[in-house]
């Protein structure tokens, strides 16, 4: 689909990969729009069971390619970022997560919908949408206090520090957290045994799961989303994206 989104079927297990490991794959445009059009394929694809998201060359990402996204910021919920976050959000196959390195903003966001998160014990997550003059997206406003309880998920949001896995085993984000070396093995082995049930059976059971939340959640995509895309155009949002390309440079 794209040389950003690896994709294979096997046993069917659909893993999608993001492959920009130079830039700890970051998400572009592209990306998004890669991603969004595979969930939505696999979600009337019957050889698809289950659908698994990790990242390639260690990390998982790095979140929004700061430069991409100024280039061609979002500008409504069309964009292709609020429709990958939907697809995501609606999916009916099972999604497991593999997380290796870092999971930067919608790196950690993306991860409530998931239903089953395995991280590697070096994994470190992050959501610094305040530092960067920006607001929660993702339905984290929503999702992120119901896993984690209101406290916890106002300091990983309000101060918006990188914590570490344990941290974000605490948070409920993560189901599992082990070493580096059996991350791959052990995310194969939770999809694969999710992919030999009954598949109707667990399509049914994710969405009693979910479907009490489902339009909290799509409600808080399109608040979120759209204050979102105003804190973009604002004062602090050019100075603190400004800071931080010029700090990088």
């Amino acid at each position: 689909m794209s040389d950003t989104l690896l994709t294979n079927l096997e046993a069917g297990v659909l893993s999608l990969t993001f492959n920009r490991p130079q830039k700890k794959n970051a998400f572009t445009g592209e990306m998004y729009d890669a991603a969004a059009r595979a969930l939505v394929e696999a979600d009337t694809n019957d050889a698809v069971r289950v659908v698994v998201l990790t990242g390639s060359g260690g990390a998982f990402t790095a979140g929004n390619d700061l430069k991409d996204f100024l280039e061609h910021p979002p500008s409504g919920e069309d964009s292709a970022v609020f429709r990958f976050l939907r697809a995501l959000a609606h999916h009916s196959r099972p999604v497991v997560a593999g997380v290796d390195g870092v999971a930067v903003g919608i790196g950690t966001t993306l991860l409530l919908h998931c239903d089953y998160v395995v991280a590697s014990e070096r994994a470190t997550f992050s959501m610094p949408f305040v530092n960067l003059g920006l607001s929660p997206e993702g339905a984290s406003s929503v999702l992120l206090p119901r896993v984690a309880g209101l406290a916890l998920a106002s300091e990983l949001l309000m101060f918006g520090e990188p914590f570490d896995a344990a941290t974000a085993l605490r948070a409920g984000i993560v189901n599992q957290v082990v070493p580096e070396a059996s991350l791959a093995e052990v995310v194969q082995k939770r999809a694969a045994a999710l992919a030999a049930k009954p598949v109707e059976s667990l399509r049914l059971t994710k969405r009693l799961l979910r479907e009490p939340l489902r339009a909290t959640v799509d409600d808080a995509l399109s608040r979120e989303g759209a204050l979102f895309v105003q804190r973009l155009g604002s004062a602090e949002a050019r100075e603190a994206f400004n800071a931080f390309l010029s700090k990088k440079k």
